[in-house]
């Protein structure tokens, strides 16, 4: 039976190659709705009128390329320069919020739902969540991962994201369960001990 009605809003997030989308994809495969808050950023970013000219303000018109958000150039900008990262988020997360609670509010009919954000406890909206997920890995498996994912990045350009996202023993104290995808401990058990536990919250 539901809880007060609505499904459990359930965070889950991770640094940047620890793996958060492959464990979202995981909770899918059980029936459980994920929204993937970065991709809606990036469509909001590209749809909502008001938010492309308000970016457009702020990088110039270099932020779009044939009128479609320009990601490489806005990566360069926010993360070598912390205080344009504080102003994209300040502009764009509100938004999101928004389209999220929207989208929570047609999935009554699951025990809980997934909110899937890189930036989940750096910009508070976990306060807004009933409990968290953090998919943990050690930074130099993330780095690997992600020059192999992604082969026209650089070291030093990763090792920048990851200085500007908080530290994950920050991310540990706050988050209420841990998924340790490091290569040595299987992952699908910890995200079926994880699900029945917050399936059982729903169960009066």
């Amino acid at each position: 039976m539901q809880n007060n009605g609505r499904a459990l809003n359930i965070g889950i997030t991770g640094g940047i190659g620890a793996g958060k989308t492959l464990i979202s994809l995981i909770f899918k495969n059980l029936g459980i709705p994920v929204y993937y808050a970065d991709e809606r950023a990036r469509y909001l970013m590209n749809h909502d009128d008001n938010i492309a000219g308000k970016i457009r303000e702020m990088f110039g018109t270099e932020a779009f390329l044939n009128g479609t958000l320009n990601r490489k150039y806005l990566a360069r900008e926010v993360f070598s320069q912390a205080e344009k990262l504080e102003q994209l988020n300040r502009l764009v997360h509100p938004a999101v919020n928004r389209d999220y609670r929207e989208w929570v509010s047609r999935q009554k009919n699951n025990p809980y739902c997934l909110k899937e954000a890189a930036l989940l406890f750096e910009t508070g909206s976990y306060r807004d969540l009933d409990q968290t997920i953090l998919v943990y890995a050690p930074e130099h498996i993330r780095i690997n991962r992600i020059l192999m994912r992604d082969p026209y990045r650089l070291k030093e350009d990763v090792e920048t994201i990851i200085r500007n996202q908080m530290d994950d023993e920050d991310k540990k104290k706050l988050a209420d369960f841990i998924i340790f995808n490091d290569d040595d401990r299987l992952v699908i058990p910890q995200v079926l001990k994880i699900h029945k536990m917050l399936v059982s919250m729903q169960v009066s």
